[in-house]
């Protein structure tokens, strides 16, 4: 209890961090104190936030499942732009102080050749410098700068009352750097009208919103690409696995791997007929259904599951939980795949007719309720002469299936990371991330998954529906 209360210290402090300079670079920085945009920001940067707390444990929290669906758009939405913003900020931070030295540069650049303009103009005396006509004592009134000298007290160069002063280099060299860059009304600065801003500041504020609304623009448009690829529905990918024990009459059996459908208050029954129909087209031998499939109680999902009933294959559906069918009522859950014509194989095997043992294991999430993986039920009495296909949920029983001769095991769980750069820590934690891998004489396919978990969005992580094909070295 201990080790959690500091974790969830930690990741609230950590969120906390993260918000605030979100709404530092998106709100503070583009906006004046006291100002309608100010507290619009700083309200969104407060209320965003919780939809998004609310949007993760209203589940847990036995809310009614229509107060899932309020908080599960909005809320979960924002965590991807949250990820995608704060990544952009962080990256184009080095551009800020380039900018503005850039600008203040062109600034100087543009001040020098009004001073040189202005002091020609104002004083016939600088043109007559440049002529070879010139007399010595024209020449010397200039100074070798090109500014009009400051004529001493008393002089008699001194300008009679109302002749026009010469502007000073300093004043001309503000002017010019203050009407360069001019956002948010910053070219009275340039005039001297009171109250307004120091070309600096104009600076700073044009190329943070430059910069920042940019960044800003780039995750809305990610988050956008990605959510679209979710609604869009998974893509059907194609492999082929030669095994070695594989009788020539099973060559070229196909097997529709689809994991993480993830049916729950975002993604509901339109998501499920669009698997169905992606998977039927391929008219595949078998379909496995590798855990993961909803976010829900069947009371609440039911319905959105149905079109699960329509899966056609020569051999059947099978299916394995996942951890989240243990978050759901897996009981439950494989009663209903049940009768919906799939055949739950809970720590079991079965003989396809095409000459291979078809097994499938409990997920590890299921240790908690004493239903996990029993290897030793599933595989243990079996012909190890016969190939041997897997299906677990995840990729981490890939050593107990090496110790029990397996050749091939079929898992998702990973979604490949499903939101970059979320792969580099999903292979932290499991062998294969996505893809095929071999392991000693057995070989691991890893799908990324046809759904999506918390966020709706993927990125570099499309969802797929597998077809694997196994191919018989004896063909």
């Amino acid at each position: 209890m201990v080790v959690f209360l500091v974790v969830l210290v930690v990741v609230l402090a950590l969120l906390g961090a993260v918000h605030w300079y979100v709404w530092r670079r998106l709100v503070r920085d583009l906006t004046r104190p006291g100002s309608a945009a100010r507290r619009a920001g700083t309200i969104a940067a407060v209320a965003l936030p919780l939809l998004s707390v609310a949007a993760l444990v209203s589940g847990r929290a036995g809310a009614p499942f229509v107060v899932e669906q309020v908080f599960a758009w909005p809320g979960f939405l924002w965590l991807a732009v949250l990820l995608y913003v704060t990544l952009a900020l962080v990256v184009t931070e080095p551009l800020r102080p380039l900018l503005r030295r850039l600008l203040a540069r062109r600034a100087g650049a543009a001040a020098g050749t009004g001073v040189r303009a202005a002091s020609v103009a104002g004083n016939p005396a600088a043109s007559a410098a440049g002529s070879p006509a010139a007399s010595p004592a024209d020449a010397s009134a200039v100074p070798a700068t090109g500014v009009p000298a400051v004529p001493a007290v008393g002089s008699s160069d001194v300008p009679a009352a109302g002749a026009p002063a010469v502007p000073a280099a300093g004043a001309v060299a503000a002017e010019a750097g203050s009407a360069l860059v001019a956002p948010d009304g910053a070219a009275d600065a340039a005039s001297g009208a009171p109250g307004a801003p120091a070309p600096d500041l104009s600076r700073r504020l044009f190329v943070n919103r430059v910069v920042s609304g940019a960044a800003a623009a780039v995750a809305v448009g990610t988050v956008g690409y990605g959510t679209y690829g979710v609604l869009r529905g998974p893509r059907v990918k194609r492999v082929t696995v030669p095994l070695a024990k594989l009788p020539r009459g099973a060559h070229g059996y196909r097997i529709a791997v689809v994991s993480d459908i993830h049916l729950g208050p975002i993604l509901g029954r339109a998501h499920t007929q669009r698997i169905v129909d992606t998977i039927n087209a391929t008219q595949p031998d078998l379909v496995a259904v590798v855990g993961d499939m909803v976010d829900g109680s069947v009371a609440d999902l039911g319905p959105a599951a149905e079109p699960l009933a329509r899966l056609r294959a020569r051999d059947g559906a099978f299916f394995v939980t996942g951890n989240h069918e243990y978050f759901s009522g897996a009981d439950a859950w494989v009663d209903h795949v049940r009768e919906l014509g799939m055949h739950p194989l809970r720590n079991a095997r079965v003989e396809i007719g095409a000459g291979f043992d078809l097994a499938g294991v409990d997920d590890v999430a299921g240790e908690r309720e004493g239903r996990g993986p029993d290897f030793g039920r599933a595989l243990g009495d079996r012909d190890r002469s016969r190939t041997a296909v897997l299906l677990a949920h995840q990729p981490i029983v890939i050593d107990d299936a090496v110790r029990h001769g397996v050749d091939l095991q079929l898992s998702g769980h990973t979604h490949g990371g499903q939101l970059w750069p979320g792969g580099l820590i999903a292979e932290l934690a499991n062998p294969t991330v996505a893809g095929l891998e071999r392991y000693g004489d057995t070989q691991l396919y890893v799908s990324r998954g046809a759904g999506a978990w918390g966020p709706p969005v993927r990125v570099g992580a499309p969802s797929d529906i597998t077809v694997v094909e196994l191919a018989s070295k004896q063909a």
